[in-house]
C-alpha cells in the first residue's frame, strides 16, 4: 500500500513539474505545426466523439490532449482529469486517441493536441454537437378542401442545431415553400416553412410530405393526405343491346355517377320530352320494352351532390327492323350518322342521269354527221338518147361534160 501510495504521489508530482515546465514554454507562442495532426468532429449530441492527435515524425516528445478550457485530459497515456467519459482508445509514440462519451452542447468548443517541443506545438479539434429538431408538425388551414380552391400548408422542425431545411412534395411533385428561420434563446433554431397550392379533384388522397433535412437526421418525414370534395361525373353505359337499336327490341341503360361526396340518387329525364310512360327507372337504370320510332330522342341522366350537378347524354334512334344481312353494329350516340336504308328515290335519280346522258349523246352524234355531207355526182349527155346507134351514143356521152347537169344525193 506504501508503494502504491509512492507511485501515485510520484506521478502527480511529474505532472506538477510538467506542467510548470510547460507555463514556461507557453512563454513563447505555441506553433501551428504540419508535424502534428487532427480533425474536427461532428458529432449527434448523446452520441461518442473521437478525437485523435497524430504525429507524423516523432522525436520522442510528449503527446497530451486539453479541453476548451486548457485543462489537461491525457497526458500521455494518464489521464488527470476526473471526467470518466474520457477514455483512452490507443496511445502509441505517433498517436494518441481519445473517446468522449454521451456528448452534450456543454463539450463543443476547440480541442487541443500539443507536443511537448520547443517551443509548443499544436493542432486543433473543433467539435461541433448537432442536435436533431423534434419531429415536423404539418398544419392546414383547411382540413377539407373543395376542387379549384388555394389551399395553405406549415411545416415546423423546432429546436436544431444547425437549422434544418424543409421541402416539401405533394405525390410525386415538388412543391416550393418559403422557409423562415428562427434562433431561439437557447442557441437553438427553429424552421418553419409555408407552401401554398390549388388542388383539384386528382388531388382527393395524394399525400402532402414535409421533408426535413439535417446532419443529424435522415428521412425525417410527416404525411398530410389531402381530402378534396368534386361534383359528380357521370356516364351513361348501354347495357342491352349492343349493337343498332331496333323497333321491338328493349333498350336498357346504367347512370354511373361519382363524387364526393357521393351522389345519394340520379334521375332520368327525356330532353324536350316526356320519358316513355311504360319505362322503368330503377336507381341510376332506365329499362324500355317494345321499342319504335316514337321513342326516338335525347336521354339524360342527372346527379348531384352539395358542390354541383353534372349531366350525360344518350341519344336514341330506333332503326327499322333487322334484315337479313344487318349493317355494322354502332351506338346510338348523339352526333352519329342517320339510318343506312336505301331510299327508291335516290335508284330513280340514277336512272334519270342515264336516260339524260344518252340524249346528250344522240344530238351530238347527229350534229358531226350533219357537218360531214357525201356528195354524189351522175353524168348524163344530152343527145344520147336520140343517138342513131349505139356508138353515136357512146361518143356524144364522152364528149358531153361541159352540158351535163350535176345531181346530188345527200345522206343523213
Amino acid at each position: 500500500m506504501a508503494n502504491a501510495g509512492s507511485g501515485s504521489l510520484a506521478t502527480i508530482l511529474f505532472l506538477f513539474i510538467f506542467q510548470a515546465a510547460l507555463l514556461k514554454g507557453a512563454a513563447q507562442d505555441p506553433v501551428v505545426s504540419q508535424n502534428l495532426v487532427t480533425d474536427n468532429v461532428a458529432v449527434v449530441e448523446g452520441e461518442t466523439a473521437i478525437i485523435s492527435c497524430r504525429v507524423k515524425n516523432n522525436d520522442d516528445s510528449v503527446i497530451q490532449l486539453l479541453n476548451p478550457n486548457r485543462q489537461t485530459i491525457y497526458f500521455r497515456d494518464m489521464r488527470p482529469l476526473k471526467d470518466a467519459r474520457f477514455q483512452l482508445v490507443n496511445f502509441s509514440e505517433n498517436e494518441l486517441r481519445v473517446s468522449l462519451s454521451n456528448v452534450s452542447l456543454s463539450d463543443e468548443g476547440r480541442y487541443v493536441c500539443q507536443l511537448y517541443t520547443d517551443p509548443p506545438q499544436e493542432a486543433y479539434a473543433d467539435i461541433t454537437v448537432l442536435i436533431p429538431p423534434g419531429n415536423p408538425i404539418i398544419e392546414a388551414r383547411e382540413e377539407v378542401l373543395s376542387e379549384g380552391n388555394k389551399t395553405e400548408m406549415t411545416c415546423s422542425a423546432m429546436s436544431s442545431k444547425p437549422a434544418a431545411t424543409i421541402r416539401w412534395m405533394k405525390g410525386n411533385k415538388e412543391l416550393a415553400g418559403k422557409p423562415r428561420v428562427e434562433l431561439t434563446y437557447d442557441k437553438m433554431y427553429t424552421v418553419t416553412s409555408r407552401v401554398a397550392f390549388t388542388v383539384s379533384k386528382e388531388d382527393d388522397g395524394v399525400p402532402v410530405i414535409c421533408i426535413v433535412d439535417h446532419p443529424a437526421v435522415k428521412d425525417f418525414r410527416a404525411h398530410k393526405y389531402l381530402e378534396v370534395q368534386y361534383k359528380p361525373e357521370v356516364k351513361i353505359v348501354v347495357e342491352f343491346p349492343q349493337g343498332l337499336t331496333r323497333e321491338g327490341e328493349n333498350l336498357e341503360l346504367t347512370c354511373q355517377a361519382k363524387g364526393k361526396p357521393q351522389p345519394q340518387r340520379v334521375n332520368w329525364l327525356k330532353v324536350d320530352d316526356d320519358v316513355p310512360s311504360h319505362a322503368v327507372i330503377t336507381g341510376g337504370d332506365l329499362y324500355i320494352e317494345n321499342l319504335n320510332k316514337s321513342y326516338n330522342g335525347t336521354y339524360r341522366c342527372v346527379a348531384s351532390n352539395p358542390l354541383g350537378e353534372s349531366y350525360d347524354d344518350y341519344v336514341l334512334y330506333v332503326y327499322d327492323t333487322a334484315p337479313s344481312t344487318e349493317p355494322a353494329a354502332h351506338d346510338s350516340r348523339a352526333g352519329e350518322g342517320a339510318p343506312r336504308t336505301v331510299d327508291h328515290a335516290v335508284i330513280g335519280g340514277v336512272v334519270a342521269v342515264v336516260v339524260f346522258a344518252m340524249l346528250c349523246l344522240l344530238i351530238v352524234l347527229g350534229r358531226y354527221f350533219a357537218r360531214h355531207k357525201g356528195t354524189y355526182f351522175t353524168h348524163e349527155a344530152k343527145g344520147a338518147d336520140d343517138a342513131a346507134d349505139a356508138d353515136t351514143a357512146i361518143i356524144n356521152a364522152e364528149g358531153g361534160h361541159t352540158n351535163s347537169d350535176e345531181k346530188k344525193e345527200y345522206y343523213i
